[in-house]
């Protein structure tokens, strides 16, 4: 009962920000995002009668805080396996974990194959999609290879929200993703407190719902039409509005630091030199670069000359969760 996934994180195009509901981790819009080949998560899972608890490793400590929230999912694939075992956890990311890199989307991704895998479920994409947003919303994408939509869904029981490939990862081989590393550091506000807090007491939260719907249409058929122009303005409009409610919620949420904003106003720069990129901000500080393969060396080359960049990640449409037998136990 032992089974070893890896999961490559995801990018939103357009975002996924408030819930219907917390504990389905149930969201208030549907959102499209690109899977990073690339930036990746490997987890290990052994359910066994010779472990008296549960353990969790994560790169290479064994963190309290994630603990009981890995815990609490094993618990949900404990019950859907009728199993009452124990499973030891190792899990290791190749890049920075709670920094806006969309850490817990791969993690639990992975969790989720991994753990289903050594319980002896055999879940389809579908199915597994589903186990994986309870731990993570955004995991639920990383299931899915290439340009990915997460469907919001009606039903109270959150058993129409999922995720599943607008196109597959082989579909649109030109489009990149620079990611750019500002801060390495576990942001202080994490994604579901802040999107909870910002429901409550933002503004223009409405506003975000109202628009949300259109950009999906946009970036749906940009992404089909192979349209980088559509698709990359429309996901720098959306990511913008999403902060937009960050920033006006109460107490304002700012993930963003000097660097963020260098990278910004360089990316609006470049664009109206003649380099089209766009730009594309998650809950943190990091900068995500969106342009075609033919302008991405050289985009690469000013990023890291920016001051505050302290490296970057060129990331294509990556393929979706998958088994492995390099266990990492």
């Amino acid at each position: 009962m032992k089974a070893t996934a890896v999961a490559n994180a995801n990018i939103a195009l357009v975002k996924y920000w408030g819930k219907r509901n917390d504990e389905l981790i149930l969201p208030a819009n549907s959102s499209i995002s690109m899977t990073c080949g690339g930036l990746m998560t490997t987890t290990t899972v052994e359910f066994s009668e010779k472990f008296e608890e549960d353990s969790v490793t994560i790169n290479d400590e064994e963190l309290a805080a994630e603990k009981d929230a890995v815990v609490a999912f094993l618990d949900l694939v404990r019950q859907q396996a009728k199993t009452r075992l124990k499973a030891k956890v190792v899990s290791s990311s190749n890049f920075p974990m709670a920094a806006g890199l969309a850490s817990s989307a791969s993690g639990f991704a992975a969790l989720a194959l991994a753990a289903s895998e050594a319980a002896g479920l055999k879940l389809n994409e579908k199915e597994l999609s589903i186990l994986a947003r309870r731990g993570s919303g955004s995991a639920s994408r990383s299931v899915a290879e290439g340009f990915v939509e997460w469907h919001k869904g009606n039903r109270n029981d959150g058993s129409d929200s999922f995720a599943e490939s607008v196109v597959k990862a082989d579909y649109w081989p030109e489009f990149r993703m620079i990611t750019t590393i500002v801060a390495e550091t576990k942001k202080k506000i994490s994604s579901r407190a802040g999107m909870s807090q910002t429901v409550k007491t933002s503004p223009y939260y409405e506003g975000w719902l109202n628009t949300v719907d259109a950009d999906l249409t946009t970036v749906r058929n940009g992404i089909k039409e192979r349209d980088f122009s559509a698709t990359g303005s429309c996901a720098q409009q959306n990511c913008l509005k999403m902060h937009a409610t960050m920033i006006t919620t109460k107490p304002s949420i700012v993930y963003w630091q000097p660097a963020t904003m260098e990278i910004i106003h360089s990316v609006l720069s470049w664009r109206e030199e003649g380099s089209e990129c766009y730009f594309t901000i998650d809950a943190g500080p990091n900068v995500k670069v969106m342009c075609l393969d033919k302008n991405e060396k050289e985009l690469r080359k000013r990023l890291e000359m920016l001051e505050g960049v302290k490296k970057t990640i060129t990331c294509r449409p990556g393929d979706g969760a998958r088994l492995t037998d390099n266990h990492l136990f």
